[in-house]
């Protein structure tokens, strides 16, 4: 009997899909392994069947040698086949093709966003053998809104934004491809051997950060100095600085300095003013992720993964979304009457509650797919540490954003001395209004004077000269590398959080206060000096335009793929013309490189402790004086590692990083056989 193939994005989506649109029984109909959902709805056979993700990639058509470039005939092919580390999706390639064949309609599910559009239409024109498809969209997995979604599905697919989605894989495949094999194949020709990559995206957002670094590198401090006026009243103490602020002149601080030595102070002026402090907008994805840094720390790609599971337990509307603005359509008296049902919420809720009207302070950013991040309102369970600490950061805001504005008052005081006018400057909230309910989020500077008033004689403790110096700009932090790359037109608000975990990958950047090795400083020189366009911001701007405009019907997606490969065969074709020069250029940074990333520590003969691979191509843990040198140490056969620059207390080697695919990262010292972030209680290695 035939049946409605819905096509999800993932299992989790497909089970809550499923759910909310049964009016009976749930049947597990799933073959090869995959859970999917036979349900009936209104007297309809429906099936629900997940993909994981994207189940087609692109690759390249092979013809002849390997390794060459340029490429630019490429085809869509099941991930399974293109990837080895995806052969386990395979299961999910033949279950779809098994329930496509008894389908006599079909429906996506999949996110209402460029990615879902794509995985959808592959799935629909490779394995189902159709184009012809309804669109359900959504922006939480509420049963309310996933029956909504159903029953008012657009009767074709939305093909611009597959048209634009479409561009864009073609657009970061052929720079992808292109560009790391370039810079690959150069290196291989000055003798070097290791896999180098950039993108389109990568290589101007790797610029910029190198940019930073030529700032700080180039920077020459300035002395200036500062007269600071120490003084009290009653047990506080009150400071404030000379009007003049900075001195560039030492001599002209040391006289005004020897004039106030020893002065009364007197106050000359008070200056109050109060001013609203608006509440904050609502999220967008860029805003939670530099929110979350702030206040935990988390990088942009873990809020994304945090964010994406509350989203798929149906708690927070959809992540990946550019809109600051929430919808009356949305029932805010609804969500928050639900929110109240959750002890943590009550008071806040019961307050908001109170109000005649609830009018959330929208910000300009739109999306035309979803509206800001908000929370459903259904009780969240089994959250862990991580994920309850998104969700209240998530709910604080959602509820603040409905508040009157906080009244701050500041207070400028000045202060005579001998002629001389000195400053204090003091601020605090009168009435807090939205901050309370964004509570412990909501810091602001608090600086309380104590009551002053005009003609008062203050008791002097101390008159200072303070030497200081300018200081270089300051590195960047992921959140403030988000931000950058959103004004600059870098990247997509689902895709800038990737590209910095690609960067850290690739051993171009490290730490959190953002440094570029010498590796990536080096591929940034190549590339400006060979490929300008590679890095070029503008470029990659006008192509990020050029696919908006086919998702707004503007143009066609591939007239856009005709202008990028153009613009790309005459950058390659440069590139090789100089591709020895730049393998010259890279070899000897990519040859340190790698001694650093492979290497732990001294050995106890003096030698260096890398990581080494016997004849049977197990990895181990050597010293470089072999083979007058035998000391080995184990190193696990499965996972990434990387040394970090930690060190073990006990020993002094660096501590290794392991992870393993879909894993958290664990880590262990070599020598002493410890290791934390691992359930077993083994020890983690032992002594060869």
């Amino acid at each position: 009997m035939p049946y409605t193939l819905i096509v999800a994005e993932k299992p989790s989506a497909a089970k809550r899909i499923a759910s909310a649109l049964a009016e009976g029984g749930i049947e597990d109909i799933g073959t090869h392994g995959v859970k999917s959902y036979r349900i009936r709805r209104k007297g309809k056979d429906i099936v629900v069947a997940p993909a994981v993700g994207h189940l087609f990639g692109l690759n390249e058509k092979k013809s002849g040698a390997s390794w060459r470039y340029p490429v630019f005939d490429v085809e869509w092919v099941p991930t399974f086949e293109r990837n080895s580390a995806s052969r386990w999706s395979k299961k999910y390639f033949d279950n779809m093709k098994t329930l496509s064949k008894r389908a006599d309609e079909f429906i996506s599910s999949c996110d209402y966003d460029i990615e879902g559009s794509v995985i959808a239409y592959n799935i629909l024109r490779f394995i189902c053998g159709t184009e012809e498809a309804k669109r359900m969209k959504f922006s939480t997995l509420t049963t309310h809104d996933l029956i909504q979604a159903y029953e008012k599905a657009s009767n074709k697919l939305d093909f611009p934004q597959i048209r634009a989605g479409l561009a864009r894989h073609t657009l970061d495949f052929f720079w992808g491809i292109n560009l790391s094999r370039a810079l690959t194949l150069s290196l291989r020709a000055a003798g070097g051997y290791k896999t180098l990559s950039t993108g389109r995206v990568q290589g101007p957002t790797l610029q910029l950060l190198e940019k930073r670094e030529r700032e700080i590198d180039a920077f020459k401090p300035t002395p200036f100095w500062q007269i600071q006026l120490t003084s009290e009243k009653g047990n506080e103490e009150i400071t404030a600085l000379h009007e003049k602020d900075k001195f560039w002149d030492k001599k002209e601080a040391e006289s005004v300095h020897e004039k106030c030595k020893g002065k009364p102070a007197k106050v000359t002026s008070i200056d109050n003013r109060q001013q609203k402090q608006n509440p904050p907008f609502p999220f967008d994805l860029t805003t939670l992720q530099r929110e979350s840094y702030r206040n935990f720390g988390y990088s942009p790609k873990m809020t994304l993964d945090i964010a994406q599971s509350l989203y798929e337990q149906a708690v927070i509307s959809y992540p990946r979304t550019s809109s600051q603005q929430l919808s009356p359509k949305l029932g805010f008296k609804g969500i928050i009457d639900k929110l109240k049902n959750q002890k943590d919420y009550f008071d806040l809720c019961e307050k908001l509650l109170k109000k005649p009207r609830l009018v959330p302070n929208n910000g300009k950013k739109k999306d035309p797919a979803h509206p800001a991040i908000y929370p459903t309102g259904n009780r969240p369970k089994g959250l862990n540490a991580y994920q309850k600490k998104l969700y209240d950061l998530i709910v604080k805001r959602f509820l603040a954003v409905f508040c009157e504005p906080a009244i701050r008052e500041s207070v400028k005081v000045s202060i005579g001395v001998n002629g001389e006018t000195f400053i204090a400057e003091g601020i605090r909230t009168l009435e807090p209004k939205w901050m309370e309910f964004y509570m412990p989020y909501a810091r602001f500077k608090e600086n309380i004077l104590p009551r002053l008033e005009t003609g008062e004689v203050l008791p002097v403790k101390g008159i200072d000269m303070l030497d200081k110096e300018t200081q270089p700009p300051k590195r960047y932090t992921q959140a403030a590398v988000l931000k950058e790359m959103e004004s600059n037109g870098l990247g997509t608000k689902a895709t800038r959080a990737m590209i910095l975990e690609t960067l850290y990958d690739r051993g171009y950047i490290e730490d959190k206060q953002i440094t570029v090795t010498k590796l990536g400083k080096k591929v940034v020189s190549a590339l400006e000096k060979y490929a300008p366009e590679v890095v070029s911001i503008e470029l990659t701007r006008d192509f990020e335009e050029e696919m908006e405009a086919i998702q707004d019907g503007k143009k066609e997606w591939d007239d856009v793929v005709s202008e990028a490969r153009s613009t790309l065969e005459t950058t390659l074709k440069k590139f090789k013309e100089k591709e020895k020069d730049v393998g010259k250029e890279l070899l000897e940074v990519v040859i340190e490189q790698h001694k650093k990333d492979n290497t732990v520590g001294k050995c106890k003969c003096g030698g260096n402790l890398i990581v080494r691979r016997s004849r049977k191509g197990k990895r181990f843990i050597g010293c470089d004086n072999y083979p007058k040198c035998t000391e080995t140490f184990s190193l696990p056969q499965a996972g990434m590692i990387k040394m970090l620059k930690e060190k073990c207390d006990k020993c002094g080697l660096s501590i290794v990083s392991v992870k393993a695919r879909g894993k958290r990262p664990w880590k262990l010292c070599v020598q002493c056989g410890f290791f934390t972030g691992k359930k077993s209680k083994k020890p983690a290695t032992k002594k060869k």
